[in-house]
């Protein structure tokens, strides 16, 4: 996440595929469809056709028996889908509108496995991850959960210098975990432009190409995004949001990363903070407007559009920077957000009020699922920062009270979802068992309208 702000700135990996659902579909309903080709086609001879199939032996084609196998072969089929879990062919790099990130900077979090439970419970779909943990991604199998995971800054120079490396990483840490593991973004670094390091950002363009290339050498570029977040660093100007531009002096390391992301169809993430520009300049920021909370908001002159809240206004700033930049068709994703709910005593802004309050109007305004006051056509999808308070992370007191939850899975931020308490085993029973009956139910529904035909 970043240090400061400005004021409004913002697959299968073999030949061998397994066979899906669809494939499963198409086997048993060729009988079927067969079966209809050939009774359309013999329906002027319908009544000669009647008297024969009453005297044909039983079990030939053209008995009652025959008549009925395409029909038992689709109750075949409804009955396979209760028992063999769904195996896309490909996934959707976010599904909804909301994801969270998950830090592991602390020592007191639960395990994976309780971590699965608590996003499936809270319904939350999309996780992004700052590494490639594999105790997570074992823990993610057959979830049903999309995961981002990611290559540390620090690792960024030796995959782009070696095309070797980037294979042999995603070898090890994508390769023995998808698809059961549903991988659908590798995040190259964090927020690297704009940093001291021009050495690292030099490496950036290499290292995202290189891991491209990895995942198309083994047909997996067309499920697994690649992709770097950008800190509003990148910025030159972002006030108001038509005059968003990014810094001339990054250009040269921007310019190549947005040709790629073009030419793949990637979004362009960003780490939007309300809270750390609320903060970089309280004197002259409605904190009601970063808050999302009725105010009186901006109206920005050159395209006299209103703006009644910061994190809007940062988007839509980001999609005029692209739009100068040459790159006016081109998604921006919110790859951080988030309000810390305590903090040093210069942090007056970091309190449990103002933390549950931005996070709690977030999510009903991600849940409308629309876009901005530019990109009115563009859903908005976010990433919030965090699932839990990190203890171990450095910097000022606010940097560790990001969470949603608290190290012991208990909610931090009440904004409607559940926590993982030691009295609530008879939740996660609950919860598990509704799981398992509204799957069966979903198959079997199906089945009982297939008895009920075969019975008329």
């Amino acid at each position: 996440m970043p240090c400061t702000s400005s004021k409004v700135a913002p697959r299968t990996s073999s030949n061998a595929r397994p066979l899906h659902r669809h494939s499963l579909l198409l086997l048993f309903l060729r009988p079927l469809r067969a079966h209809l080709a050939s009774t359309s086609s013999s329906s002027s001879s319908s009544v000669r056709r009647k008297k024969i199939m009453v005297v044909t032996p039983r079990g030939r084609p053209g008995t009652s028996l025959g008549h009925r196998r395409p029909m038992l072969l689709l109750l075949l089929f409804c009955c396979l889908l209760a028992f063999f879990p769904c195996r896309a062919s490909a996934f959707h790099s976010f599904v909804g509108t909301y994801g969270v990130n998950y830090g592991q900077i602390a020592d007191n979090l639960p395990k994976p496995p309780e971590v699965v439970r608590l996003l499936q419970m809270a319904k939350i779909k999309n996780v992004r991850i700052f590494d490639s943990n594999h105790e997570i991604l074992d823990a993610f199998r057959n979830s049903g959960l999309n995961l981002a995971i990611a290559i540390p800054n620090g690792l960024v120079k030796d995959i782009s210098a070696n095309p070797a490396k980037a294979m042999d990483w995603v070898n090890e840490n994508v390769q023995p975990y998808y698809p059961s593991t549903r991988i659908v973004a590798i995040i190259v670094g964090n927020e690297i432009l704009g940093g001291a390091d021009s050495g690292l950002a030099e490496a950036l363009i290499g290292a995202v190409v290189n891991v491209h290339d990895a995942l198309r050498a083994l047909r997996l570029s067309r499920t697994i995004e690649v992709n770097t977040p950008h800190s509003e660093a990148v910025f030159g100007s972002s006030y108001p949001p038509s005059n968003g531009t990014f810094r001339p002096d990054l250009m040269v390391y921007l310019k190549p990363l947005l040709d790629f992301f073009s030419q793949t169809g990637a979004p362009f993430y960003v780490n939007a903070y309300p809270f750390l520009a609320y903060m970089s300049d309280p004197a002259h920021i409605d904190v009601k407007y970063a808050l999302m909370e009725p105010n009186a908001g901006i109206l920005d002159p050159k395209t006299n559009l209103h703006y009644d809240n910061m994190f809007e206004a940062q988007l839509d700033a980001t999609y005029s920077a692209l739009e100068v930049a040459g790159y006016p068709d081109m998604e921006v994703r919110v790859s951080e957000t988030g309000w810390a709910s305590e903090g040093d005593a210069s942090e007056t802004a970091a309190t449990l009020e103002n933390a549950r309050t931005y996070n709690f109007n977030l999510r009903k305004r991600l849940f409308l699922r629309k876009g901005t006051p530019y990109r009115p056509k563009r859903v908005v999808k976010a990433f919030i920062f965090a699932l839990f308070n990190e203890d171990l992370k450095t910097g000022p007191s606010s940097e560790r009270h990001f969470g949603l939850f608290k190290p012991d899975g208990s909610v931090s931020l009440d904004i409607g979802f559940k926590g993982l308490r030691s009295s609530s085993s008879s939740l996660l029973t609950e919860h598990r068992a509704r799981g398992w009956i509204l799957r069966y139910s979903a198959a079997l529904l199906p089945c009982t309208f297939v008895f009920l035909a075969l019975a008329a």
